[in-house]
């Protein structure tokens, strides 16, 4: 009898397994059911992202008739709520589907609660603060209907020319991959359906920040294990932690327009790593491959974009006008079209917009609060990253000191946002000189001097100077201004734009110390000052927070613990410069390097070390990728390793001793270093492969380890599989890129 039933038995619930595996969710059967009556017209409309520039306040009637029609299925830029609402109504009421539409805005460091750029905040080293930043970004945003952010950038540069560096999380694939994955979390949330909760966008895929010159929109010419290794992992990272859509960048990679490319789009992104989201081009980015020369006309542009698996256009019309035509003639199939309706309405569905449309209105008074505000201060605060502190001069000791306060920056509220701030406003930006000035009173002498970054007039220069003799220590608060980072905002040269250098020249000349806090969106070249300063401070665009942040630093209620996210050029000579490049067959040293000053009068040709160096400046940048100081010091020891061999589907854990030797608390960001030997292919010289932020007292000490993995050292051959080899490998645990304990392993 049992042998009879068994058979059977296993039958049906072989039958009942198939069954659930095959059966698709709820999301996936209405979206079947919608794609099964849906018009070609609404289907290419969902491919369709609209809107109107942030500055149109009434809502056109062409864009309210599109909506109708159902040929637009995301907008861009409308930001008045009531006009989202209206939007809303005529999709889900009088469209053909009654699908709702996706409203998305650049909310790329905050809304209204302006954080530190990106870049500051990479400056953290800390997901927590990046992950929070986020969702208080989305929180704020959604009151007013938007729920997709284009962010988070995870483009890697190494190029600080590049005006969008300060969109980044700087030069690094390991820093930039876990940031990247806490923004996600922080705009997505657990739940995206959440009415606090919005569709992240990680741009832009590929290469961007490798722009030659770093010229923005340029091509890039990347090797493909390099590619692999370097500017795709944050993309992986992304797509692991679930990101909702990805954009594509407006570079050519390799000579192949980025919005048409189907290796890095469908091959990579959907076929290996099975990406399900959509991927939206940049702003006309399609129709721009007509201008790169790689498509000669627009219906040409919306097939190979198409073929590419690109999604979802943004702004120009070569789908909208295209695409059924391409699917008469057999050079696009309907299957494809809906495929990329289906992967649109899948985060459609996932943001809850079929159940819930319209603008939440009850959560204003989150906007702007005071735990947004205080979370934007402690994120300020975090992204300080103190460069120089001769002497000791900072902390200021607040009894009896008169404080000079002067540069463009120190009463600039608008400038202290940074780039991409759209819906930030200047009444809610405290600044330095308010803060200072509730901090000092009748001690602190203000004399801006220079009226905004560029300004050359050396007009205030004597009033200036005659101040700042009764004071004690100078306050110099220099940079750049917003608008000089960013999109299109590229620089040739990164020394302190108008006669800043000029004035600070000056002040030197009064004999009294001098603080440098530089508020940019990217690492200033201070080769000609330096020795001009006693301190300087690193305190990017901080955001609304800028004042009581940067007022707790200078005094000592915070110590900065920042850490830089790339790599400080002495200057542009040296660009592209990075940590993780390879070592040449003819590495710099200091026994090799030779100063152009020291070379002889008729010098023998080959009597200059013949190494990788400039002549000038040397191999060394003016500050290392993961450097900062404290107002306290730490001692490293005793490095220790789980063992000297590992087999290569084990792991090995390194650890060191960290002590706080100096005076006061202080925040170390511990971080783990490795170098593979002898690999297929060139390794680099490090890798950063882990990190932790430890607070640790006076005289205390903590024990910090990491734990590695064989997968964690691996990398692309020249047949582009990522292996790990065995061999010998250094490790190092150090306070930045060039220094730390250091010991070595072998994988067998």
């Amino acid at each position: 009898m049992q042998k009879t039933l068994l058979p059977l038995i296993l039958g049906i619930l072989l039958c009942a397994y198939n069954s659930h595996s095959q059966k698709p969710d709820g999301a996936e059967k209405k979206i079947d059911s919608l794609l099964s009556t849906m018009t070609m017209v609404e289907k290419i409309g969902q491919t369709s992202l609209r809107g109107t520039s942030s500055r149109v306040k009434t809502l056109p009637d062409e864009l309210k008739q599109a909506v109708r029609e159902g040929r637009i299925g995301s907008v861009i830029n409308v930001l008045d709520r009531n006009n989202v609402d209206e939007l809303q109504r005529i999709a889900v009421k009088e469209s053909p589907h009654k699908i709702p539409l996706l409203i998305g805005r650049d909310v790329i460091h905050g809304y209204k609660t302006i954080f530190p750029i990106p870049l500051g905040q990479a400056a953290t080293w800390n997901p927590d603060i990046i992950e929070r930043g986020a969702s208080i970004a989305a929180d704020e945003a959604s009151t007013n209907g938007i729920r997709w952010t284009f962010a988070p950038m995870l483009d890697i540069s190494r190029d600080p020319r590049w005006g969008r560096i300060a969109e980044s999380a700087g030069e690094d694939p390991y820093l930039t991959s876990v940031l990247g994955q806490a923004y996600i979390k922080g705009f997505q949330g657990n739940d995206m359906s959440a009415p606090n909760k919005i569709a992240s966008c990680a741009k832009h895929f590929v290469g961007y920040g490798a722009a030659e010159g770093g010229r923005d929109y340029n091509s890039t010419i990347i090797a493909e294990n390099i590619l692999r290794d370097v500017y795709l992992k944050p993309f992986k990272a992304a797509v692991d932690a679930g990101a909702a859509t990805v954009m594509a960048s407006f570079n050519d990679i390799n000579g192949v327009p980025a919005s048409g490319n189907k290796f890095i789009l469908k091959n990579i992104l959907r076929d290996e790593w099975k990406f399900k989201g959509f991927v939206v081009s940049d702003w006309n980015g399609v129709t721009e491959m007509i201008v790169h020369g790689y498509c000669a006309d627009p219906k040409e542009a919306a097939y190979k974009a198409a073929n590419a698996s690109l999604d979802m256009e943004m702004t120009s019309t070569s789908y909208e006008n295209n695409l059924a035509d391409l699917i008469k003639e057999g050079k696009i199939s309907e299957r494809q079209l809906n495929e990329m309706v289906r992967n649109i309405l899948r985060v459609k569905f996932a943001l809850g917009l079929f159940n819930a449309p319209y603008v939440d209105r009850s959560r204003d008074a989150n906007i702007l609060s005071e735990q947004h505000r205080a979370a934007a201060k402690e994120a300020a605060i975090q992204s300080m990253v103190l460069l120089k502190n001769e002497k000791n001069i900072l902390p200021l000791a607040k009894s009896a000191i008169k404080i000079a306060l002067t540069g463009p920056l120190a009463n600039a509220p608008h400038e202290q946002m940074g780039t991409w701030i759209f819906d930030g406003k200047d009444a809610d930006a405290v600044t330095p000189y308010f803060s200072l000035q509730k901090e000092f009173g009748n001690n602190l002498l203000f004399a801006p001097t220079l009226a905004y970054s560029r300004d050359r007039s050396t007009v205030g220069f004597a009033e200036t100077l005659a101040a700042v003799k009764k004071a004690d220590v100078i306050l110099f608060f220099g940079g750049e201004e917003s608008i000089l980072s960013g999109e299109a905002h590229s620089r040739s040269d990164l020394n302190l734009p108008g006669a800043q250098e000029q004035l600070i020249k000056e002040l030197k000349k009064t004999g009294k110390p001098i603080v440098l806090v530089i508020m940019a969106g990217r690492p200033i070249t201070i080769g000609n000052i330096i020795n001009d300063v006693d301190a300087i401070i690193m305190a990017w665009h901080p955001g609304t927070m800028a004042g009581p942040a940067i007022a707790d630093v200078l005094t000592g209620r915070a110590s900065p613990s920042g850490r830089l996210p790339l790599t400080w050029p002495k200057s542009v000579g040296q660009i592209p410069i990075y940590y993780n490049h390879y070592n040449t067959g003819r590495p710099a040293t200091s026994k090799s390097f030779v100063q152009l000053d020291s070379i002889p009068v008729g010098a023998w040709q080959s009597s200059l070390g013949n190494t990788s160096h400039y002549l000038d400046i040397g191999f060394t940048p003016q500050y290392p990728f993961g450097y900062g100081l404290q107002y306290t010091t730490f001692e490293y020891s005793n490095i220790k390793l789980s063992g000297a061999e590992i087999p290569m589907t084990g792991t090995v854990s390194v650890s060191a001793t960290i002590i706080n030797t100096g005076k006061y608390t202080g925040t170390e960001v511990v971080q783990l270093y490795v170098q593979d030997l002898v690999g297929d292919v060139v390794r680099p010289m490090k890798e950063l492969k882990g990190f932790k932020r430890i607070t640790l007292n006076a005289g205390q000490k903590q024990v910090v380890e990491f734990t590695l993995k064989a997968e964690d050292l691996s990398f692309h051959n020249q047949e582009m599989k990522a292996v790990t080899e065995p061999g010998k490998f250094k490790v190092w645990i150090g306070q930045n890129a060039n220094e730390g304990l250091e010991t070595s392993f072998v994988i067998k």
